[in-house]
């Protein structure tokens, strides 16, 4: 086994402290990753302070996972030695239902295995994440990135890149479709860069007038103040899909007001509690209220293409492994344009 240095937590809601642990030595067909940035996702901070429900530690949390293969088993065939290479929210699945052969594993029938707070399916070893120096995965669950990437912000594509590029592509985003974009923190901003690669219009509604600069920069045809009221009436019918990135509660009616016919609003961030939903907001135009959770290796990869013939990556503020306390506090107050990345190599 290799030690690997990392910061965790010991107990929930505890400050993530340094912790050493074994990862397995890679098998047959394992590749090592030698970890050089791991992103901050806002269900770590969850995870760690235990807001979810019962958690397993010590947690090296951590699901957006950059740096360089070091090692490869001797049945690997997908990687080499020095390529880049990423890992997101989850390590293994099933392999064998129908959803994993269809390519979509975050949706294994016999469940997914996280990247951090879970165990193995030996059920005895604890899965550890990114904020490590070094992880050792099966070669298929680990992903290609594309050299020409700016890799600073590559990490946060691993979860919030593909739980916005999934539902636009699952939805047809393109020229001639009027896509609005809820919120406009570390997953919006990425739907709003997406969906206006993908040629769709794009408007970003939001609470935080400040960020209608950035929205705009970003890609945004239009911003929306939220806070005036008037937007209800003013957007009525407009929209042909809606994202809703945000985890706040809020009247989902009102949003689903602002589809035309046929349109689908996505849940995509996950709120305290749960919606009341009006069907009179469904009826209406025949909407829909779906959902979407991440995407499957092969929707990685293609998104990961997607984003060298773009230029697309998130936009992000670099930390060093001993700030991340402070990066939890601050994300937690909204306080990061747009996504935490940790210099892992600081450990």
């Amino acid at each position: 086994m290799a030690q690997v240095r990392s910061y965790a937590a010991l107990s929930a809601g505890a400050p993530l402290v340094p912790f050493t642990f074994d990862r397995r030595e890679p098998g047959t067909l394992d590749v090592e990753i030698a970890i050089s940035h791991a992103g901050i996702c806002h269900s770590d901070i969850h995870q760690a302070r235990e807001e979810w429900g019962p958690a397993i530690f010590p947690m090296v949390p951590g699901h957006e996972i950059v740096g360089r293969v070091t090692r490869v088993g001797t049945g690997v065939s997908k990687f080499k030695i020095g390529d880049l290479a990423g890992v997101g929210v989850f390590v293994d699945s099933c392999r064998s239902c129908e959803n994993c052969e269809a390519g979509l594993e975050q949706y294994c029938l016999g469940g997914m295995t996280g990247t951090y707070n879970t165990y193995e399916k030996d059920g005895t070893t604890i899965v550890q994440g990114g904020y490590s120096s070094g992880i050792v995965l099966n070669e298929h669950y680990a992903l290609h990135i594309p050299e020409s990437l700016n890799i600073e912000g590559v990490a946060p594509l691993l979860c919030a890149g593909i739980t916005l590029y999934s539902p636009l592509r699952h939805w047809n985003a393109g020229p001639g479709m009027q896509v609005a974009i809820i919120g406009l923190g570390g997953l919006g901003h990425m739907g709003v860069k997406f969906a206006h690669a993908m040629g769709a219009e794009v408007t970003v509604l939001s609470h935080s007038a400040g960020k209608e600069k950035d929205a705009l920069a970003m890609g945004a045809d239009h911003f929306v103040d939220t806070s005036d009221t008037a937007f209800k009436k003013a957007l009525s019918k407009k929209f042909d899909l809606i994202l809703n990135t945000v985890s706040a509660d809020l009247n989902i009616n009102t949003y689903l007001g602002l589809l035309k016919l046929h349109g689908t609003l996505v849940v995509i961030g996950l709120p305290g509690k749960p919606y009341s939903v009006d069907a009179g907001s469904l009826l209406n135009q025949r909407r829909s209220l779906a959902g979407s959770a991440i995407g499957g290796i092969a929707e990685i990869e293609e998104m990961f293409a997607f984003c060298a013939k773009h230029g697309i990556t998130s936009e992000v503020e670099m930390i060093t492994a001993d700030q991340i306390n402070v990066a939890y506090d601050r994300a937690v107050a909204s306080d990061v344009r747009y996504r935490f990345v940790i210099d892992t190599t600081t450990l």
